[in-house]
């Protein structure tokens, strides 16, 4: 249907090309998705999702994105993590880079909350501007950066101590993750409304997650100095 289909794309139903007003939008995609929500709190959680869309009326693009979701604020990790994107966009356009990451800061965020989900990292969505061979080439690069981007900060941190109060502050931060997935995310919306197979849909949501009322953190603690980056995207390279 093309509540679904505007659920896909930013464009929404002008990507029925060749349909008849109330006709169902015949489409084909295919795409991998992960998603990995560690059990230590200074392991910060990663999501990727790279995709390919085409209607039978002849329009197609790609999609993707991979973002990164701490719970508390390592400028190192930050760095490391966006500087991978950056060098594997670079390649592919010098522009690409803080398109995407800016696209990232406006698509993930809680607009009930005035926040983000994370601390971003790159999305992108319609792109059709160019040979599909280049944008599926695109995707694969991003895609072979996910663990050389991601994978080092989990060793990291995968053995750090830490404390129940801090263990609390990453399920509420996953009370916010799974806030932004039933809510806003479009991937979820979709998959609904083209009823898809619900476990897949509702792979991305954490094991737990926790709500306090009116959880605020204390002023100046590790929680509310990266409380306000979610409220304030920076930029990390």
């Amino acid at each position: 249907p093309k509540e679904a289909l505007q659920a896909a794309t930013e464009r929404g139903v002008d990507r029925a090309k060749g349909m008849k007003e109330g006709d169902r939008v015949p489409f084909f995609a295919c795409g991998l998705s992960s998603v990995m929500h560690p059990k230590n709190p200074f392991a910060p959680t990663m999501h990727f999702n790279y995709r390919y869309f085409e209607t039978d009326g002849g329009v197609w693009w790609f999609g993707g994105g991979t973002d990164i979701t701490p719970s508390y604020l390592n400028e190192d990790d930050m760095k490391h993590f966006h500087g991978a994107y950056k060098k594997t966009c670079d390649k592919h356009d010098p522009e690409f880079y803080s398109k995407f990451k800016s696209w990232a800061d406006k698509y993930f965020v809680i607009a009930h909350r005035g926040e983000t989900r994370g601390l971003g990292g790159i999305f992108y969505d319609d792109l059709n501007d160019r040979d599909p061979e280049k944008l599926l080439a695109l995707a694969i690069d991003n895609l072979a950066t996910v663990v050389p981007a991601y994978g080092p900060i989990v060793t990291k941190h995968k053995d750090d101590p830490f404390t129940q109060a801090q263990k609390e502050w990453q399920l509420i931060r996953r009370g916010r993750y799974v806030e932004f997935n039933l809510v806003y995310d479009r991937g979820t919306v979709f998959g609904l409304k083209t009823g898809g197979r619900i476990e897949s849909i509702l792979m991305s949501l954490p094991e737990t997650a926790r709500w306090e009322y009116n959880h605020i953190p204390t002023p100046g603690s590790e929680e509310d100095k990266i409380l306000q980056i979610f409220k304030n995207p920076r930029d990390w390279v």
